[in-house]
């Protein structure tokens, strides 16, 4: 297995830059994953997929305005060289008023350098650096990080979206029942429902359940390597409380289908099932990297969003279904002129 073996070719104007209006009127692939099938269809039909004794699993993490811009100072600063703007993405907090961040550009950035935002209003000092091109940010005891962010901060819209946010990214890269703030990246395959959604899902008899993982830089780091084995996938914190878990027991042990709506909430019960052997209560870091070959024990179906060529999420995709069938309907979907990424179209493999 290499990592060239997930590759595919996307015309870049298949890349989704803004999203569905209304978040509905997206389309969606149907995959069967034992044999390949797919239809055509749209999300708004998505109930009409799914069974009443099914369970559907959402990711409410919610999205923090995690890109901000500051005045870096040197501690050490050379004869005449001038202060300069960087771009700080706040990533996670790594303990009281400590934050890991990516900068940019970040290589020359030193331990004791001073970052200063908004005029003074927040300031943080450099600490070491850590895997991943991850830097420490120490903050003054007591500094409203959240609050700051909110008021300043920008909505982390993916690189390849290329333009600024705007005051509509706020609510649109947003899932409409987010509510654990903490995440760095939507968890787009939640971006398609709307309430009346939700309305008509529960009207079935299916039950919704909520888990938190907070979306971190681990779901888009590339896989550079060639063996995809050798990749170590980041962290990232979840929660699950103890009436999820003893739902989900339940649905396991009736037979019932367990859909997880994302890639995140899929690694979340995966790696719960996979340590303790059925679904637990509890707080802790997820780094699952889910690979063909893997044996799946939480999930029966995955709704799911169209991924990047070489990326763990699309590693997982075909660890669910197959390499060959998902490049197969990867295949069908760029020639149907589906819409991809995080603002893009979406497919339900069951």
């Amino acid at each position: 297995m290499r990592t060239s073996d997930f590759d595919y070719e996307l015309p870049p104007e298949l890349i989704a830059r803004e999203p569905a209006r209304p978040r509905d009127f997206s389309r969606m692939m149907v995959l069967n994953r034992r044999t390949g099938a797919w239809v055509d269809s749209r999300f708004r039909d998505l109930p009409d997929f799914l069974e009443p004794s099914d369970v559907l699993v959402l990711n409410d993490t919610r999205v923090i305005r995690a890109r901000t811009y500051g005045r870096l100072e040197r501690t050490f600063a050379r004869p005449n060289e001038t202060t300069r703007e960087i771009e700080v993405l706040f990533v996670t907090p790594a303990g009281p008023d400590i934050w890991e961040v990516l900068c940019r550009p970040g290589r020359r950035i030193r331990a004791g350098d001073r970052v200063i935002f908004e005029d003074g209003e927040l300031e943080g000092i450099f600490g070491e650096r850590r895997d991943h091109g991850l830097c420490v940010l120490r903050f003054r005891p007591g500094s409203s990080i959240e609050d700051f962010l909110e008021a300043h901060g920008h909505v982390p819209l993916p690189p390849y979206i290329e333009r600024e946010d705007t005051a509509a990214d706020s609510e649109e890269y947003q899932t409409v029942y987010a509510k654990t703030w903490g995440a760095v990246a939507a968890p787009t395959a939640g971006l398609h429902f709307t309430t009346p959604i939700l309305d008509r899902i529960r009207a079935r008899g299916i039950e919704i359940l909520q888990i938190t993982l907070h979306v971190g830089i681990g779901t888009f780091i590339p896989v550079r390597l060639e063996d995809p084995a050798k990749h170590v996938l980041k962290a990232e914190r979840y929660h699950v409380s103890a009436e999820t878990a003893s739902r989900l027991n339940a649905a396991r042990n009736q037979g019932r289908r367990i859909i997880a709506v994302g890639t995140t909430t899929t690694r979340t019960l995966e790696y719960i099932t996979h340590k303790y052997g059925q679904f637990e209560e509890g707080t802790g870091e997820a780094d699952l990297f889910i690979l063909p070959g893997y044996e799946f024990r939480a999930i029966s179906g995955l709704l799911t969003n169209f991924h990047l060529p070489r990326s763990t999420l699309i590693m997982l995709v075909s660890a669910f279904a197959s390499r060959s069938a998902i490049l197969a309907a990867y295949g069908h979907a760029i020639g149907e002129r589906y819409r991809f990424y995080s603002y893009g179209d979406c497919m339900l493999i069951v």
